[in-house]
């Protein structure tokens, strides 16, 4: 039996705006294994970024309670809930990328913090760069690079964490289908590896990832 990972009950969240108001999440609950393959499917505009931000409160629900191995995330201390953020990886929809810095300085980045040393990190960079087909835009700036490069950039930068639990969030809309499949499969290896991951995408592109379970919103 798989054990249970994330849960999350009966989740409310509501945006206010000068035109009025808009219910994003209502009454949303849902329950992920330990080493799942999640995936949170709808059409745009559904509430599939505000749940998968809820998952680790980058949004703070209006109402309910989310559980990461049993202990409320809504309950913890900043700090506490800093120090749990350390071991969730994520993606984005608009990847976040360091403007200022290269493609390799942003892949290095959290290899920096971690202590590694500058040779190996960068070693490490280079590899993942070749794996995803970059090699050639290591001293690009993000700024320098297509919708899609910068999405790969995103992606292997995150798989420099070591995450328990991955959030994607759309992880593949700006890739073509060679790309898709590329990066899908090194998203397969590193979550049945590693952790456990929550995949966000749009109605009509799964890009071929066999999915555990499955939430439509």
């Amino acid at each position: 039996m798989t054990q249970t990972y994330l849960e999350v009950h009966n989740l409310c969240k509501t945006f206010t705006a000068k035109n009025g108001s808009v219910e994003a999440l209502k009454g949303v609950s849902l329950s992920i294994g330990k080493g799942e393959i999640f995936g949170v499917i709808g059409l745009s505009g559904a509430g599939k970024s505000t749940l998968v931000r809820c998952m680790n409160l980058l949004e703070r629900p209006d109402s309910g309670d989310v559980l990461l191995n049993g202990e409320s995330l809504l309950k913890l201390s900043k700090e506490q809930l800093r120090l749990r953020r350390q071991k969730i990886g994520m993606i984005f929809q608009h990847f976040n990328l360091l403007e200022q810095q290269t493609v390799l300085e942003n892949v290095c980045f959290p290899l920096e913090i971690r202590g590694i040393p500058r040779k190996e990190r960068r070693e490490k960079a280079l590899e993942l760069l070749e794996k995803v087909g970059l090699a050639d835009k290591a001293n690009a700036y993000p700024a320098q690079l297509s919708g899609g490069q910068q999405q790969r950039v995103a992606f292997i930068r995150m798989l420099c964490q070591p995450a328990d639990f991955m959030l994607l969030d759309e992880p593949m809309s700006h890739l073509d289908e060679r790309n898709a499949a590329v990066m899908a499969g090194i998203l397969l290896e590193e979550v049945r590896t590693n952790g456990t991951g929550v995949i966000v995408t749009s109605v009509g592109k799964r890009f071929e990832i066999e999915y555990d379970k499955v939430f439509s919103l």
